[in-house]
């Protein structure tokens, strides 16, 4: 078994490493001039069962391109098998036909990463749960929620209800809401535009409770701060936001400084920067990927990696 990494995500790779036991794999990653990106493989990988860990975070189009050209370049040298790792999946918001005329770019994806190469896809907590139906290869979906809960447990929150914050994620506050022990509400919001969302209502009882707002990605954190910011209006105590994939560009670190959650938890999926004046807490998803990487190398099952407290984690 072999590990590489492309360039979006290297600390994580080294911790997956060190997990197994194992070395990170040699390999050489340089743009061209014109800003083309060149990689070559600087071992023997012929025969072997080479694991590719690299989420397609910002700048999305280069660090998918990257991963490409390395699978790719894995192929051509003759590897047994060849998984992409990639932790937070890109594009997965555009996993269906809303509007006319546009793409299903989840699924182009999904063709382009098994044209490149692909055999299997390791990813965690995908926006949409029916993006591993657009793969024709074995997919192994894991979720970060038994990292959470652990550290959740930690904290002891008193009088906690587990808030969605839209009706997508119903099903994840569910799930953390019966791990928990703990009260269910969700917020009912009308999205404004890719950058705006106009929170409506909250369905359920939040008044003088601890909130846990619970998601699976943010960006502009415009759905996470407007919920909050009606939260505090219906007297929520303390607003704790818990996000598996904290991608956060310039608006959304703005927007969070300035509003009511007193903690971001989220996981080290994807690099950022260190972020001053917001209380964030990163959570280590290595050994839950680590775990994983061997059990898929052992052919062994990587379900009980789903279960927690005798229940399942979605």
């Amino acid at each position: 078994m072999k590990v590489f990494s492309g360039t979006a995500n290297e600390p994580l790779a080294r911790a997956i490493c060190e997990y197994i036991g194992i070395e990170l794999g040699k390999c050489s990653i340089r743009p061209f001039p014109d800003g083309e990106t060149f990689v070559k493989i600087e071992e023997n990988v012929r025969g072997e069962d080479v694991f590719v860990v690299q989420p397609t975070s910002p700048p999305t189009n280069h660090h998918l391109m990257e991963l490409f050209i390395m699978m790719d370049a894995l192929r051509r040298s003759s590897a047994s098998r060849i998984t992409a790792v990639v932790p937070f999946y890109g594009y997965a918001r555009q996993d269906r036909k809303d509007q006319p005329r546009v793409p299903i770019t989840a699924k182009l994806v999904a063709n382009l990463l098994i044209a490149a190469g692909a055999n299997r896809i390791l990813t965690m907590d995908l926006h949409a749960q029916q993006i591993q139906g657009f793969f024709d290869i074995p997919v192994d979906h894991l979720y970060a929620a038994p990292v959470m809960y652990e550290y959740l447990r930690k904290k002891n929150l008193p009088d906690l209800v587990v808030v969605s914050p839209d009706v997508g994620g119903l099903k994840m506050a569910y799930a953390y809401s019966q791990t928990l022990e703990s009260g269910l509400a969700i917020v009912a919001k009308r999205r404004k535009n890719a950058s705006e969302v106009e929170s409506m209502a909250v369905i359920g009882e939040v008044r003088d409770k601890n909130v846990l707002l619970v998601d699976d990605l943010t960006e502009t954190a415009g759905t996470l701060v407007t919920a909050a910011a009606l939260l505090k209006r219906k007297k929520a105590r303390k607003i704790t936001a818990c996000v598996s994939h904290a991608i956060l560009n310039d608006v959304g670190v703005s927007r969070l400084r300035k509003s009511a959650i007193d903690e971001l938890i989220t996981t080290d999926t994807v690099l950022r920067p260190v972020i001053s004046g917001v209380n964030i807490t990163t959570l280590p998803v290595a050994g839950l990927l680590g775990e994983a990487i061997k059990r898929i190398h052992s052919n062994s099952s990587v379900t009980s990696l789903f279960e927690f407290k005798g229940g399942r984690t979605s």
